[in-house]
């Protein structure tokens, strides 16, 4: 392999020939080698309409010639059209305040700037320089969290219509379910009939309403901390700079930006990420629930419940042949496990913030962008190959409502608690159901009692 020498502030430093990155990533690939997974595409695409932003301000401002600044804006139109995707290369879990990748998109913006634009070498950075005209008016400490804003709205802008397609799943099987009358269950015991639409109804609003909370979260995320520079006191930019770059990042990027009217709250607090994640959380919490209760019903089928059918995905065992297995229910288990987990990563980096910065953002975003990819991913094979096919197994839901002595409840208030007590009883010791037995002791007519199931 060929290689150049670039030089930062710390001396010279080899990097391959071709590369559009440059001597301090070149540094940071030999120290943060953490995830193996370079940085997100939402993460690239941020930072890049960021420095572009910049770029455009400091040109107003009359901070910046109009030939760097242009050369500058056609390189990052250049990158967001998705050529040099791959010179992004630092790991997503990298240094405090991610400003090795925050350095690794100067580089890559200004060697693109230069050899595409400019038609210099890669690295003559006299024409061009990756701190000093890319990074002008900017510091890590503004861009990342950012960035992060950014990165995150476009990620839930994705995970949100996968989540209302599963709702949709969920309240079109409440439609279908509504006319299965079901043994109700607390503490894992019997308890009074429900539907299983109303059971599939319950599920589709507890998740639409979390759906809700995490789409509120976007109110805050709009508010972006960029000009706040070092502290989040607008040092080293020019008059005027900080409304035009929001401005012009809120009009290519689509997201609504708004400039964060406290700055140095902007650069100290991530609590707008927080909610996010711990919305996406309690998101999980519902998702989890939801695949327990389908794990449960389809148990069997003849040891379990077995009142649902799950569609087979694949064989169910590699050695048990015929066995259909609830594997993704099992799998969204999986994923809620691993969107609490993530969020407890969150919360851990948000509370470690000190003074004028937090400098914990690179695993924060890592984790929020983990856990809503999962859900972009995930979520619509969840609600096209298991809720959209499954199946009411009506004879096993019956047996169990006529079967259950539980069902003596809407027999209390005409015979008295104790009365009905003592039928429970008789009814789980003779193995005779309470139909049965009421009928038989003329406690009610065959017609009452289906009156009372309804």
């Amino acid at each position: 392999m060929k290689y150049r020498t670039d030089r930062d502030s710390l001396g010279d430093v080899k990097v391959p020939a071709d590369a559009y990155y440059g001597a301090f990533t070149g540094r940071a690939l030999k120290q943060y080698y953490v995830t193996g997974r370079t940085a997100h595409e939402h993460l690239i695409s941020s930072f890049v309409m960021i420095k572009r932003s910049a770029a455009a301000a400091n040109k107003r401002a009359g901070a910046i010639d109009a030939h760097r600044a242009d050369a500058i804006i056609s390189a990052c139109d250049l990158i967001l059209a998705g050529r040099y995707r791959d010179q992004f290369a630092v790991d997503m879990i990298n240094s405090g305040a991610g400003t090795a990748f925050n350095m690794n998109a100067n580089e890559v913006i200004a060697n693109v700037a230069l050899h595409r634009i400019l038609k210099k070498r890669r690295g003559r950075y006299e024409h061009l320089h990756p701190n000093d005209h890319v990074n002008m008016s900017q510091s890590s400490n503004d861009t990342y969290p950012t960035a992060m804003h950014m990165s995150i709205l476009m990620s839930l802008n994705e995970a949100v219509p996968a989540l209302r397609t599963l709702v949709g799943s969920l309240n079109a099987k409440a439609a279908e379910f509504a006319g299965f009358k079901k043994i109700g269950r607390t503490h894992l015991m019997d308890a009074l009939p429900v539907t299983l639409g109303g059971e599939f109804a319950a599920h589709a609003t507890a998740i639409s309403n979390a759906v809700d909370a995490v789409e509120y979260t976007k109110k805050a995320l709009r508010f972006v901390a960029l000009g706040g520079t070092a502290v989040g006191t607008g040092a080293n930019t020019p008059r005027g700079y900080r409304s035009v770059a929001v401005a012009e990042l809120a009009r290519i990027s689509g997201l609504g930006l708004k400039p964060e009217r406290d700055m140095q709250y902007g650069l100290q607090s991530r609590a707008a990420v927080a909610a996010t994640s711990g919305a996406l959380r309690n998101l999980a919490l519902e998702m989890g629930r939801l695949a327990n209760d389908i794990r449960l019903m389809a148990s069997g089928p003849v040891a379990g419940l077995a009142e649902i059918g799950i569609p087979a995905v694949h064989a169910g065992s590699s050695i048990m042949p015929g066995k259909v297995n609830p594997s993704l229910a099992e799998c969204m288990n999986m994923v809620c496990f691993e969107i609490i987990g993530n969020d407890a990563t969150v919360a851990y980096a948000v509370h470690a913030g000190q003074f004028e910065l937090n400098v914990m953002l690179p695993v924060m975003l890592n984790s929020v962008l983990e856990s809503t990819d999962m859900i972009k991913r995930f979520v619509p094979i969840f609600a096209a190959n298991l809720i959209d096919g499954l199946g009411a197994n009506g004879e096993k839901l019956q047996q169990y409502i006529e079967e259950s002595p539980v069902i003596v409840t809407l027999l209390a208030p005409k015979i008295g608690y104790l009365r009905a007590a003592d039928l429970f009883k008789k009814s789980i010791k003779t193995g005779r159901t309470i139909r049965d037995l009421a009928v038989s002791e003329n406690m009610i007519t065959e017609r009452e009692f289906d009156a009372l199931l309804k």
